[in-house]
């Protein structure tokens, strides 16, 4: 079994931490690019694990290596998303703490494939029934329809999930998975009617054009051909396996065969009303002019007004009524998949809830609205990262009497959420005053607002050098990342919040918008996650072509930045490039002094002086805390373990000696049993 800390100089060390030039932006990404193309995904910065995806299929999920990191001390292997899972599995048991696994990275930086390995290692290597085995299932078939329903082609990832996901894993108290529960949030519901040249809808439309059989499609009076659509493009991902996959998984989840008739009716209905055709009369008014449809949809091009008591219909432009019908539209998917993942958790539901394994993948969208939303989602994350890790290294830090620098984040979320002076308050002003709502008179009052913030720039307010790259319908956040521009011109920014569908009525107005919605949604879930003891998973996206072996280190350099990994790791290293437990390095390098050597039976601290004083340790190289050893150099830790390395010959001979001494003895006892058994017979 190959040490966490050996191997190092042809494919970089396993942590970060123990680089020499921890400071150096050069040899962190070179260590990265060394580990990758040995095929070496993983890489801990301490306790956070950095993933690179390989995009390709590696050995290395397979039921035998999840028994080799079962029980396993973190670092005493080498890094692996089992052993993340693993040892947060073990923490949940040991200090009866709910604990939660924080999943991020970019679009195509393997989110999505990091949790579904985390939730297959607990349902195969935790205790169970058969009861808590068909649970384990429908936990792991929920993946197929989450992804059909809420996945979609971008052009960065053929399976980018398009929401927000919060999975919730309870154990009772002998570590049995006894439910689950999963939370949704911020679903790119604009996706429905529109996406980007060399993207796709959700899967879900396609799998059921070309996976449903021809009765199917005949009920629901479709075609096989998405070009046949408005809302869909032609671009086949495999839809026809994924189709059966996903129906096999509805049944396995418990759904009905009425359930899954209702949900294909649904999405053939959407793909219709995409389909509906208006035309516009004399006056500019606007009528529906598919016969079969007038019916149904002849409301969706008339607006019901209210004043003075009276009511009146009135009929909406030609586009006016084309908004109605898209909003329309997103409105009923965005119902559908929240009445989804509610089924789901119906399935999954245990009534006694114990201890929690939370997964949270955090996403990457693209433009305007869900942009800022998920933006503002990275900020709230990353603040809690610092709360609940940074902090802790410092205070950590502190009791040894040593000071920490680092950024925090929280000027940023302020700018953004603050009561009545943040953005998304002036943003639901705008939106909430009477007639359309006015993208200049937006931008005009943010700058008297927050003019002066200085994480905060438009047009007007920029310099030279910036305003000739800035459009005059822009605001840019320095966000902890890295700059951001946002438009908000036309369908970005205003639209998407005013709400789901057009302010049409008394009856039809969304007081709560949808950015004041999500900021709701995100605070609960950062109430949740403070509750708990957290790890981290940081996935990177070596290239954007989607090819195996290919290291674009221009693309990683921007992700290590903006993931925060360089400042990750210089508050670990602060000081001290190594820490474990006196109990776990007394028993890793015992073997080499006389005196710790096979047992210590004394002080824990005590015996860790007495092993580092015959290592010849220098006062300036370590330090002992009440549980902790502390080593300063990555220098003092690489000798010491190769020292470990040439001492373990030796100690196989000793141990082999006394393995051939103790079955010679065994066997001369035996012979002797059985002489004694002879004469008394």
């Amino acid at each position: 079994m190959e040490s966490a800390l050996t191997a190092r100089d042809r494919v970089g060390v396993q942590d970060f931490v123990l680089l020499e030039n921890y400071n150096s932006e050069v040899a962190f990404i070179d260590n990265l690019r060394r580990r990758f193309r040995e095929n070496l995904i993983y890489t801990y910065i301490g306790s956070v694990l950095v993933s690179v995806n390989p995009y390709k299929d590696l050995e290395i999920y397979s039921k035998a290596q999840m028994e080799r990191y079962r029980g396993v001390s973190f670092y005493e292997i080498s890094p692996h998303i089992y052993a993340l899972s693993d040892n947060t599995y073990r923490a949940m048991r040991t200090e009866r703490k709910d604990q939660c696994i924080l999943i991020s990275g970019e679009s195509g930086a393997g989110k999505t494939e990091a949790s579904k390995k985390i939730l297959l290692y607990y349902t195969v290597t935790c205790p169970t029934g058969d009861h808590m085995a068909a649970l384990g299932e429908r936990l792991l078939q929920s993946n197929p329809v989450l992804e059909a329903f809420g996945n979609a082609k971008t052009l960065r990832n053929d399976n980018s999930s398009r929401f927000g996901k919060y999975m919730d894993v309870q154990f009772d108290f002998k570590g049995v998975p006894v439910g689950g529960h999963i939370l949704n949030y911020l679903l790119e519901k604009s996706r429905v009617v529109h996406q980007n040249h060399g993207e796709r809808n959700f899967h879900i439309f396609y799998q059921l054009l070309e996976g449903g059989d021809d009765d199917l499609l005949k009920s629901l009076e479709l075609e096989r051909n998405p070009q046949n659509y408005n809302y869909l493009v032609k671009v086949s991902i495999n839809d026809k396996n994924s189709w059966k996959t996903v129906m096999n998984a509805l049944l396995v989840i418990g759904f009905v065969e009425e359930e899954v008739q209702n949900l294909m009716n649904i999405i053939g209905g959407i793909l219709h009303l995409g389909n509906t055709q208006f035309g516009e009369g004399e006056e500019g008014e606007t009528y529906v002019t598919n016969e079969d449809q007038i019916l149904t949809l002849e409301k969706v091009s008339r607006a019901k007004l209210t004043a003075k008591g009276e009511e009146m219909i009135s009929p909406l432009n030609f586009e006016q009524t084309l908004s109605a019908r898209d909003a329309l539209a997103k409105s009923v998917y965005r119902r559908t998949f929240n009445w989804l993942v509610e089924k789901i958790n119906q399935s999954l539901a245990q009534k006694v809830m114990q201890k929690f394994k939370d997964s949270t993948e955090k996403i990457s969208l693209s433009l305007g609205f869900e942009q800022f939303c998920i933006n503002y989602c990275n900020e709230k994350l990353q603040q809690l990262f610092i709360e609940l890790t940074l902090q802790y290294e410092q205070e950590e830090y502190e009791t040894e009497g040593i000071t920490v620098q680092y950024f925090d984040n929280k000027i940023i979320c302020e700018l953004i959420e603050e009561k009545h002076k943040g953005i998304i308050s002036i943003m639901n002003e705008e939106c909430l005053r009477p007639g359309e709502t006015c993208d200049a008179s937006f931008l005009e009052k943010m700058e008297d607002s927050i003019g002066g913030h200085p994480h905060f720039v438009t047009h007007k307010l920029a310099n030279g050098k910036t305003r000739r790259v800035m459009s005059r319908e822009e605001f840019r956040l320095l966000h902890y990342a890295g700059e951001v521009s946002y438009n908000v011109n036309g369908e970005t920014i205003l639209k998407q919040n005013e709400g789901l569908c057009p302010k049409r009525s008394h009856d039809h107005v969304f007081v709560i918008q949808a950015s004041t919605q999500f900021k709701n949604s995100l605070m609960k879930l950062m109430e949740i996650l403070m509750s708990k003891e957290p790890s981290y998973v940081r996935c990177i996206k070596p290239n954007d072509s989607k090819q195996p072996g290919k290291f674009d280190e221009v693309l990683v350099r921007h992700q290590v930045k903006y993931l925060g990994l360089m400042e990750n790791l210089r508050v670990r290293r602060a000081g001290f490039a190594y820490r474990r437990r006196f109990e776990a390095f007394l028993q890793r390098y015992k073997p080499l002094c006389p005196e710790t050597w096979p047992n210590w039976n004394g002080c824990l601290s005590d015996g860790v002086s007495t092993l580092v004083e015959h290592l010849g340790y220098t006062p300036e190289e370590y330090k002992l805390g009440r549980s902790k050893i502390f080593i300063r150099f990555p220098k003092t830790l690489f000798t010491t373990e190769d020292a470990l390395e040439a001492k373990k010959p030796e100690i196989a001979l000793i141990l082999q000696k006394s393995w051939r001494g103790y079955t010679e003895r065994s066997k001369y006892q035996r012979i002797r049993h059985a002489g004694q058994s002879t004469t008394c017979w």
